[in-house]
């Protein structure tokens, strides 16, 4: 079903929650839907429209499928950047983004939530993971990923593989030694452009499977983890009906603790020196942050 097309300028600056849907959460039906938008970023389109819904207390929320409607994007073609920026324009200040993991420890059982506190990167280099590019060179800190914490529930340390095949046994028995918890494709470079749009940023994660470490047990496929999302998705918005109030009081004021770890992020990042960042470099990134100066001025 489409909903209403509505100009993402008209909309600038006013939606300050977003949800990100992983596999399995397509649509959030237990909002009241506004419409939609579909905006064109210097970075392209994001995955699919962004429908714009609203709170009982009228708060509107962003919700962004990031495999689009249908799942037709791979977790290594999801186009990050667009999503992003599409958020941020709209004035997103606050993002959950819910994901399908498998667990690597037999006490996350599948059904299970958890928010990672860390993030082991073992993508491949092939999926555009800055803002901060071709004319342009920014480095923001990193060292504590997540930036919400909105519910109550396990922490994990992360570990984001390439995809879109999953891992060997070997891989999976690696991860675990090197203290991993859980498993997915799909928070990197996510949650890293995040930072860089200055959003705070949590990853639900929603346990199908143990991956395949168990070795008397067959390794994950898509059956198992298509099946336990279908089960998982009505948690997952009850979920964001439950922790949605606590992001309302939380996102109003940039200057609270909860932006602490965020806050300027991307001001002072850049490296390049201002008469060496491209023009068309520092037109991009404003899009992001129009409240900076990047590159010298005549």
């Amino acid at each position: 079903m489409r909903f209403p097309l509505l100009d993402i300028e008209e909309l600038a600056g006013t939606v300050h929650i977003g949800i990100i849907g992983g596999s399995g959460l397509y649509a959030l039906d237990n909002l009241a839907v506004i419409g939609a938008v579909y905006p064109y970023t210097p970075w392209g389109h994001p995955s699919d429209h962004i429908t714009i819904c609203a709170t009982a207390s009228g708060t509107k929320v962003a919700f962004l499928p990031r495999h689009g409607k249908g799942h037709f994007w791979t977790p290594s073609e999801v186009p990050a950047r667009a999503n992003l920026a599409a958020l941020k324009r709209l004035g997103v200040r606050a993002i959950l983004a819910f994901s399908a993991v498998g667990s690597l420890r037999e006490e996350i059982r599948p059904g299970d939530f958890v928010l990672p506190e860390q993030i082991i990167d073992r993508t491949k280099g092939i999926r555009p993971a800055s803002f901060f590019d071709k004319g342009i060179v920014g480095h923001v800190p990193f060292g504590d990923p997540a930036g919400v914490h909105a519910a109550p529930a396990r922490r994990a340390t992360l570990i984001c593989m390439e995809g879109p095949a999953f891992s060997t046994r070997a891989e999976s028995h690696m991860y675990r030694s090197w203290g991993g918890d859980v498993i997915n494709m799909s928070v990197l470079p996510e949650a890293k452009l995040a930072r860089e749009a200055e959003i705070a940023y949590q990853m639900v994660c929603m346990a199908t499977d143990y991956d395949c470490w168990r070795e008397e047990h067959e390794a994950v496929t898509v059956e198992t983890v298509v099946a336990t999302m279908h089960a998982n998705k009505d948690n997952a918005k009850r979920l964001v009906e439950a922790v949605i109030p606590d992001l309302e009081v939380a996102v109003k004021d940039l200057e609270a603790p909860f932006f602490d770890k965020i806050r300027g992020a991307a001001k002072f990042a850049v490296m390049t020196a201002p008469e060496k960042v491209l023009p068309e470099a520092a037109e991009r990134v404003r899009y992001l942050h129009p409240q900076y100066t990047y590159a010298a001025t005549n």
